[in-house]
């Protein structure tokens, strides 16, 4: 009996470790948010996107935004190197 009380509270230890890993990484996620909307070969794609700085944020967006929207790496290059069509921070 008691080789299960330590067995239950080391599973419990584990158990909280992990919830407040997972509390902290969430609360430091980026602290900028945005929309960002990129047109490519007349195809325009929005993505939303967190970042610790807006460039961080604009680039991430972009690269989603740009996988919807080109096809092969060169494409991919030449969106992810336009200019967005919008920027919204949230």
């Amino acid at each position: 009996m008691r080789a299960n009380i330590g067995v239950q509270v080391g599973v419990g230890v584990l158990l909280v470790g992990a919830l407040v890993l997972i509390i902290w990484a969430s609360a430091s996620l980026g602290g900028v948010t945005g929309e960002i909307c990129i047109t490519y070969n007349g195809l325009t794609e929005c993505r939303v996107a967190s970042g610790n700085t807006e460039e961080e944020a604009i680039r991430t967006a972009a690269d989603m935004a740009c996988s919807a929207l080109a096809s092969g790496m060169t494409e991919r290059i030449n969106c992810q190197s336009s200019t967005p069509t919008s920027v919204t921070w949230q």
